[in-house]
């Protein structure tokens, strides 16, 4: 679980960054550059081995994890300038309901009530967030919302890939061709809407590099330690961390409903990390 606590620290750096970036280039343009800017990272730590280390013993599936990411990311850059950074966090969060169910269809896991429980209040927490009761009811949701909301199960698919991968390849080598295979599907539509970045933009476009390469290997490694059903509600603290960089990077303090959101979904955490900690106790 602590592999996954540092992805969400990492991945609300890197989603402030890239909602920055955003607001003044194409996203689409920001995920190319980032991703291509992850595999050139990723590179020099993994030819320092020799050339094999690069080779996947399941290709099919890394390209088929590629697919589904590089879906995933063109329905979120989409929806990036339309939506708050609380409101980004919280509507991803449907997305380990989608990959709880697909880790027991597809991966065999078992999914226990604690499991559940804690996911489904976790989600409570995010419904309390978006406030559905509001502004017309679900009718009210925007575009940008919709579209977060389409993401979340194409991007449940590409995180069951990885950990099934975690079964052939190293964290180092899903990561990279994960990396390569983004870059790859992004560039038909990002190179039409090129421009030259401004130096400040190269230097966000870095920054989010290390973050996005650094964060997909602590979700990984997760994967790789853990059933992946049992990670999930972790990623909801993320949550927490939007809120308070909405405030310090876009003076955008939170509502209400996202304190009272925040608290049951941290809540639920905690007490999924407690049964989980005991039951490894007793299995050890």
């Amino acid at each position: 679980m602590l592999w996954m606590a540092a992805t969400g620290a990492i991945f609300i750096v890197l989603n402030t960054t890239m909602k920055a970036l955003a607001q003044r280039m194409d996203p689409w343009l920001v995920g190319l550059l980032r991703y291509f800017g992850g595999t050139l990272v990723l590179l020099p730590f993994l030819l320092r081995r020799g050339p094999r280390t690069l080779r996947s013993h399941a290709p099919g599936l890394q390209l088929l994890r590629g697919i589904f990411h590089a879906g995933g990311m063109m329905l979120w850059f989409a929806a990036l300038p339309m939506v708050s950074l609380a409101e980004l966090t919280a509507i991803g969060f449907s997305g380990p309901i989608f990959v709880c169910l697909g880790a027991v269809a597809f991966l065999g896991e078992r999914m226990s009530g604690a499991r559940w429980g804690s996911v489904l209040a976790g989600f409570g927490g995010v419904v309390l967030v978006l406030k559905p009761w509001e502004g017309g009811g679900f009718a009210g949701i925007s575009p940008g919302m919709l579209l977060m909301l389409g993401s979340a199960p194409v991007f449940a698919a590409s995180f069951l890939s990885a950990k099934a991968l975690t079964r052939r390849d190293s964290p180092e080598v899903i990561v990279l061709w994960q990396h390569i295979w983004v870059t790859v599907l992004l560039a038909p539509l990002a190179l039409a809407h090129w421009i030259d970045p401004s130096p400040r933009q190269w230097g966000l476009l870095a920054a989010a590099s290390v973050l996005g390469a650094g964060g997909h290997y602590c979700m990984t490694r997760a994967f790789r330690v853990a059933d992946i059903s049992a990670v999930q509600t972790v990623r909801f603290l993320e949550l927490i961390w939007a809120a308070i960089l909405g405030v310090l990077v876009f003076g955008t303090p939170p509502a209400g409903a996202t304190l009272a959101g925040g608290a049951v979904i941290l809540a639920s955490t905690l007490w999924l990390a407690r049964r989980e900690a005991r039951a490894g106790a007793r299995a050890a």
